[in-house]
């Protein structure tokens, strides 16, 4: 019941080429262990694995994992295959949905098969609009089940719920990390997210575009700090969901701020009506992460943006542009979805 990742570890990770995921796999590979990574690269990019092409302890497929597979004999599946971003999973909403529910029975499929340790990637989306602030794991969230958000947030509450299944009526070794805003290098950089739409426009010369008034607060992880986190939860006996982010609150507006001032823009800020149903707070309570994991972030907002500058420099170099998030009006016409500025 209990198997914790070993240091020689054959190692599965779906959603290899994404963000997170691509991240993983270099910590892994870095602590001696074997992966095999996957991913059907529908949001994620080959890009960021290029770098171990010519690693041989590392292994790529390109898959669905809605549909089942089998990648051989494996000690640990870290399950982080989904669209992430909310441009991401506006477009791709069924999908979003069938990654969360039969991707994750045929993960932990193959964890049952190779009686592997499972990690379940799940979010702070799972909390909603909270109520609670910071927010607990223990606060069961007040999501709005049939708003245009919740083909994400009720993914990963359905994965929640099917990896606990698994834990309680297959004796499976579970965990299940619940990942608040994290960026850093390899973050789309037009994934409407905060951080990437920022730095994206800064770097551009262009106006800062803050949803709502910029009161509403987000918490930012730098992604070391993250992948230390999943690490050592993947260590821990630990199967219930754990925070892992930083609990240092930021509006919208500061956020800007700091944004100009390390990338020293002369953009101005301007503002634009807040999208359906996007949180007003979002902190995490890493209570629990400091007592069973011995873990807190170490990297502040400036260092980390500072740290992510170069990466976007070159995203601006390539031409890439954040893309805009739409806004409430054209929800109600169901021309498109609100996304979100997560």
């Amino acid at each position: 019941m209990q198997k914790r990742l070993s240091g020689s570890a054959r190692v599965l990770v779906t959603g290899a080429a994404g963000f997170l995921g691509s991240h993983l796999c270099d910590a892994l590979l870095a602590d001696g262990r074997s992966v095999v990574g996957v991913d059907n690269l529908c949001t994620g990019k080959a890009l960021n694995l290029q770098h171990l092409a010519g690693e041989a302890r590392f292994e790529l497929m390109e898959q669905d994992i809605c549909q089942p597979f089998d990648p051989g004999p494996v000690d640990y599946v870290f399950n982080f295959a989904s669209p992430a971003s909310p441009l991401d999973y506006m477009d791709l909403g069924v999908e979003t949905l069938l990654v969360g529910s039969e991707g994750t029975r045929n993960t932990l499929e193959i964890a049952r098969k190779y009686s592997a340790g499972f990690l379940q990637a799940s979010t702070s989306e799972c909390y909603g609009d909270p109520q609670v602030h910071p927010q607990p794991e223990d606060y069961w969230g007040h999501v709005n089940p049939v708003g245009p958000r919740s083909v994400y947030d009720e993914a990963k509450r359905f994965s929640e719920a099917l990896t606990m299944a698994y834990h309680r009526y297959h004796h499976l070794a579970t965990r299940i990390v619940r990942i608040f805003n994290t960026y850093g290098p390899r973050l789309q950089s037009r994934d409407g997210r905060v951080i990437s739409n920022l730095m994206t426009q800064a770097l551009r010369g262009e106006d800062l575009t803050i949803y709502g008034d910029g009161t509403q607060t987000r918490s930012f992880c730098y992604v070391s700090d993250e992948i230390e986190g999943i690490l050592r939860l993947a260590r821990s006996d630990e199967h219930w969901p754990v925070n892992i982010g930083n609990p240092e609150e930021w509006t919208i507006l500061e956020c800007a701020q700091q944004v100009l001032a390390v990338t020293g823009s002369a953009s101005r800020i301007k503002f634009e009506p807040l999208p359906v149903d996007d949180p007003l707070q979002r902190c995490p309570d890493i209570t629990r992460a400091r007592r069973l994991l011995g873990w807190e972030p170490k990297i502040d907002l400036k260092t980390g943006l500072t740290r992510s500058l170069d990466y976007f420099r070159q995203c601006v170099a390539r031409g890439e542009q954040a893309r805009p998030v739409h806004s409430a009006a054209r929800v109600t016409n169901l021309t498109r979805p609100a996304a979100g500025t997560d």
